[in-house]
């Protein structure tokens, strides 16, 4: 909003973003008056809870949430698919919802309706769940309708979705659904199978059809031509396709780019594109921006009667399975007509039920013309079509769900119209049947004898969030470690906060505050009683391998990850590597979703972090030269680092360690002046020229100085240094492309972003003194006034650095800081400074409201933005950018976790052919669903070795698969599996297969003993690490041999006889070798 909306009479200069109304205060000149009937409207029922909704509202917007808000949702059918659509739905925040079954609880169910207990069993299934449901969001009315399905129900909706319904029914809906405007959603599973149909109506708009956020790149240069060519500046490729249009803003010389309308671009290059005819416009002479205008479309949808005889609206998933979704797509309808006949479903693994269902597919491919019939999935889905599993309608669940909020917002691009999903790969090779318990939709679909084995298992799960609730929550429902003998074990560090409560369906309100393993394995054990848990709070780290040792990891059927950075999946993929443990690894970035199966022996694992330097900002742009939102973020979330939290810890460690100041001059001079000065600033007191605050006073006139110190003195030596006309060497404008030329600001204390930073900055000094501070802006203001402002001069001394190379060099070369030092440390020996008290360093936390964090960090940001020329940013996008906030929404959590579970069931039963696997990445705003065959471990060609007298010479080559990395563990057993203790001098008869590392970057790997080696040739740099055994303990040795290489000539050729090749290393007296 612009702050003109809000005031009456005189208006403020320029766009304030009001993004905090629901904490009742708004900064105001005092002559300015509220315009009320706004500030009602805003604050009432249409206010969005940004504390709840935080991180979908990072997916979804402020937009397309509010549109939610007016949306009435009907779901028919509360079967496990239809409560977890209901689930999805009522957490995303719409209006409201209605959940509509008539049907009676049966034992059946409790295999994928996590709201329903065995005490329910007989009683109507909405009834029955409506308080669970109702208790996930308040802001959502939730209803339940126990009668019929009619017209007259669904008319009262703007969205309907059927489940468990049949193929009359959605016809005779689809149809009404489609001439009255209401969109109308069809979600079904059957077994391993899964059926979406999307239908919203005859012109839907869709405002924003994939979420992403907007591209804005800086210009280089514009040509004058026809048509113009744009090269923008190379720090960031512009993202931009053919048919992208843009608007320029801030373009100098050529200012007729500004005033035009959004204009269409042609691709010609990463850095370049072209646009309009220039030619009669001005010549450009510097700067501007390029911003895409994100375009709305218009999409006409069949209703469902036509959409049927369409094969062309089916949506590929599985480009391995192309022509069985096109069956599958008979085969649905198929069934129907079977159930219609028979009033019953076909028989679990009934032979004559499935040669029945298979002639009615043929023949309705009499008039589908189907080239490819996939009998087989027929078949499968007869046998199967009584399961109901909870991975299945999961994944299901998830998706329809995410096409509700499609029709809810008209954010993301709807299905166009199919969908179909199956993970028939899952199948068993046995057939049993039902016997009256909670499993019996699953054991319809893989028989009692796996049950048994899914209850027998031990599974370790790293992660208790979103992701967790809902692995925990399938879990429970196909009673995996479930049995006597079976145990999940669950760690999660992190307490439950407020803004976890929109996705991880687990936690309530009154959890907020406790630990979150805790009370999502209490939740599962209320879902299934027999499951058993153990919670922990630790995190998964080096520190706590006395916990999860080599006992704990060998005595695990497999481990599930569900965390949320790259560095903790990589520490425990290489701990699974370590120990043979299979791992299923899934992630989330708001729509978008990834999951990963890791198959000891037979998939590449999930592999090191990749390097994200690429990505870091230069700090020379940070500290003088920032042209983006982002730089000025970060550049406050480390002035607020510095500040706050680093110098009051220095401080500490000044006061209680007497070699602190030896150990920070070892630092180099330029960080050792720059944390000693900070440390004496901060002890001593005000009066004597430090800045150690000794009343609240002292604190605001701190923030003030402070304030004058980075936004108008440091912008003045910048502009002294580099005058706005500068020139470089080779006579081009200094500030041009990606460097804006700043200016100063001035202190207006009835400006209020001004006086929101020296409030924050003033309360948050002094919190780290103890000092208790006020949100008075009236005393502030007082205090202000009486404030003395030093006088400042630039200097010509200063030189100010304008990449960062030539600031590492000039850091090698040295500096005259070394007096300055001196001083300090005499200054520093003051007996005084050492009997000062400890400080309270504050560590970030961008969900609390009134901690003065977040006030802080985005004040600070949009002055330094202003300084610069670059558009503010509002407090919510400030959180994300400064917070480093991953956007995430229930339905892509819901999807990527059921599609885990599937790749669970087929670790549980063994499957050894890689093609049974499915490695899948989602992107729910768009039509995006790829699931492919995992990849295998590389393969690496080993020389196997023969004696002669100088030690060994290479022989025959023989090929392994590198499949898992192997390691020593404490007890001294070695790398190879099918030995136990560590071998002197291992060979090939002792291995059948010889496992390494994936994890390393490996050119030289060396087994053996003495003189007796083993070598590897790969095609990588070199060796990283090598973990040298003594007397069976394991000792790391990091960066040995960095310089060792294998050359291309040992990798392709070998000797004759037992002549030793010139290219043979000889390490002499090395002891005993292993690969970490």
């Amino acid at each position: 909003s612009n702050i003109e909306e809000l005031i009456k009479g005189k208006t403020v200069q320029g766009p304030v973003p009001v993004c905090r109304l629901h904490t009742t205060r708004l900064l105001l000149p005092a002559s300015h008056t509220l315009h009320v009937s706004v500030w009602c409207k805003m604050s009432g029922n249409g206010n969005i809870d940004e504390g709840f909704y935080s991180r979908q509202l990072y997916v979804l917007g402020h937009e397309a949430m509010h549109r939610m808000g007016t949306a009435s949702v009907l779901i028919a059918g509360m079967r496990g698919l239809g409560v977890e659509i209901a689930k999805n739905v009522i957490l995303s925040g719409v209006k409201s919802v209605t959940v509509q079954d008539q049907g009676l609880t049966a034992w059946e169910d409790l295999s994928s309706q996590f709201f329903l207990k065995e005490c329910h069993i007989g009683q109507n299934r909405a009834a029955c769940s409506l308080q669970q449901l109702s208790s996930l969001n308040p802001h959502v009315q939730v209803s339940a309708h126990p009668g019929p399905l009619n017209e007259d129900l669904i008319l009262k909706f703007q969205v309907v979705v059927l489940t468990d319904s049949s193929l009359d029914d959605q016809r005779r809906f689809g149809d009404l659904c489609h001439s009255k405007g209401i969109k109308f959603i069809v979600a079904d599973t059957k077994g391993l199978c899964g059926q979406l149909f999307c239908d919203f109506g005859k012109e839907f708009e869709v405002l924003d059809q994939d979420g992403e956020m907007p591209v804005s790149v800086m210009v280089q240069h514009v040509s004058k031509d026809n048509p113009g060519v744009v090269v923008c500046t190379d720090d960031q490729k512009h993202g931009l396709s053919d048919g992208s249009k843009v608007v320029f803003s801030e373009v100098q010389g050529m200012t007729e780019l500004n005033s035009i309308g959004p204009v269409e671009i042609k691709f010609l290059s990463s850095y370049s594109f072209s646009i309009c005819d220039t030619s009669a416009f001005h010549e450009y002479t510097r700067g501007g921006v390029v911003t895409e205008v994100k375009q709305s479309c218009r999409i006409h949808f069949k209703p469902l009667t036509e959409a049927l005889q369409d094969q062309e609206l089916l949506i590929m998933n599985d480009f391995g399975k192309i022509a069985r979704h096109k069956t599958l797509h008979l085969a649905f309808q198929a069934l129907h007509n079977f159930v219609k006949k028979e009033q019953q479903l076909p028989r679990s693994w009934s032979q004559s039920d499935a040669e029945s269902l298979l002639a009615m597919v043929r023949e309705l491919n009499e008039v589908a013309q189907l080239e490819d019939l996939d009998e087989a999935a027929v078949q499968s889905l007869s046998y199967t079509a009584r399961g109901d599993l909870a991975p299945m309608n999961a994944v299901i669940g998830g998706l329809a769900a995410q096409e509700v909020i499609k029709a809810c917002s008209g954010k993301f691009t709807p299905l166009q119209q199919w969908l179909y999903f199956d993970a028939l790969e899952c199948l068993p090779e046995e057939e049993d049947r039902p016997k009256a318990s909670r499993y019996d939709g699953q054991i319809a679909v893989f028989g009692s004898a796996f049950q048994e084995k899914l209850e027998r298992q031990k599974y370790f799960l790293v992660g208790a969030g979103a992701i967790g609730c809902e692995l925990l929550k399938n879990f429970a429902l196909i009673g995996l470690g479930a049995g006597e003998k079976g145990h999940i074990t669950v760690t999660d560090m992190d307490f439950i906060e407020r803004s976890n409560l929109n996705r991880q369906f687990l936690f309530r309100s009154q959890d907020i505050g406790k630990p979150k393993s805790e009370v999502a394995a209490k939740a599962v054990c209320e879902m299934n009683p027999h499951m058993k848990i153990t919670a922990h709070q630790n995190r998964l780290d080096p520190d706590s391998e006395g916990v999860y040792d080599y006992n704990f990891f060998m005595g695990l059927d497999g481990v599930a990850a569900a965390l949320d950075n790259v560095e903790a999946r990589v520490y425990l993929d290489g701990r699974c590597v370590q120990h043979l443990k299979p791992l299923l690894e899934g992630g989330t970035l708001g729509a978008k979703g990834h999951t990963l199966a890791v198959v000891p022996h037979l998939t590449e694992s999930y592999g090191p972090a990749k390097s994200s330097s690429s990505d870091a900002i230069p700090l020379c742009t940070l500290k003088n030269f920032p042209h983006r939102i982002e730089h000025t973020l970060q550049w406050a979330r480390d002035q607020f680092e510095g500040l706050f939290k680093q110098t009051p810890e220095n401080v500490n460690l000044f006061l209680r360690d007497s070699a602190f100041i030896e150990r920070t001059l070892s630092h180099g001079d330029a960080e050792a002046l720059e944390i000693l000065e900070g440390v004496w600033n901060s002890l001593e007191g005000m009066a004597t020229r430090g800045q150690r605050p000794s009343s609240w006073k002292d604190c605001v006139t701190w923030a003030r100085l402070k304030w004058e110190t980075v936004y108008n003195n440091d912008i003045r030596q910048l502009l002294h240094c580099f005058p706005p006309d500068e020139v470089t060497t080779t006579g081009l404008p200094f500030w041009s492309g990606s460097k804006r030329c700043p200016h100063p600001l001035t202190f207006d204390p009835n400006n209020v972003t001004h006086m929101e930073y020296v409030v924050a900055a003033a309360n948050l000094y002094g919190h780290i003194y103890g000092i208790s501070g006020t949100r008075d802006f009236t005393a502030i203001r007082n205090i202000l006034e009486q404030a003395h402002v030093p006088h400042f001069t630039p200097k010509s001394t200063v030189k100010i650095h304008v990449t960062d190379k030539e600031m590492e060099e000039d850091k090698k070369r040295g500096s005259d800081d070394a007096a300055r030092l001196e001083d300090l440390k005499g200054k520093l020996a003051a007996s005084f400074l050492k009997s000062s008290t400890q400080l309270y360093p504050i560590d970030f936390e961008k969900d609390d409201d009134s901690n003065f964090h977040m006030d802080y960090i985005v004040a600070a940001s949009n002055l330094r933005a202003e300084n610069y020329d670059i558009p503010a940013a509002d407090r919510h996008q400030s959180k994300r950018i400064a917070g480093r906030i991953i956007p995430a929404i229930a339905t892509t959590t819901a999807a990527v976790a059921g599609l885990m579970c599937l790749e669970l069931l087929k670790l549980v039963q063994g499957h050894q052919k890689i093609t049974s696997y499915r490695t899948a990445y989602i992107n729910l705003a768009v039509q995006y669903f790829v699931l492919s065959q995992p990849s295998r471990p590389q393969d690496f060609e080993v020389k196997s070795l023969r004696q002669c007298r100088s030690g060994f010479s290479f022989g025959y080559r023989q090929k392994f698969s590198i499949c898992i990395k192997g390691c020593s563990d404490d007890r001294g057993s070695c790398d190879f599996p099918c030995r136990s203790e560590v071998l002197d001098r291992p060979c090939f008869s002792h291995v059948k297969t010889l496992v390494l590392s994936q994890l390393l970057p490996v050119n030289l790997v060396m087994f053996g003993h003495t003189f007796g080696f083993f070598f590897l040739s790969a095609n990588f740099a070199r060796m990283s690490t090598i973990l040298p055994m003594q007397h069976g303990t394991l000792d790391r040795v990091s960066n040995w041999f960095q310089t060792v290489t294998l050359t291309e000539h040992l990798a392709s050729s070998q000797p004759e006889g037992n002549q030793r090749d010139s290219q043979m290393l000889d390490f002499p007296n090395l002891g005993s070798f292993i690969v970490g």
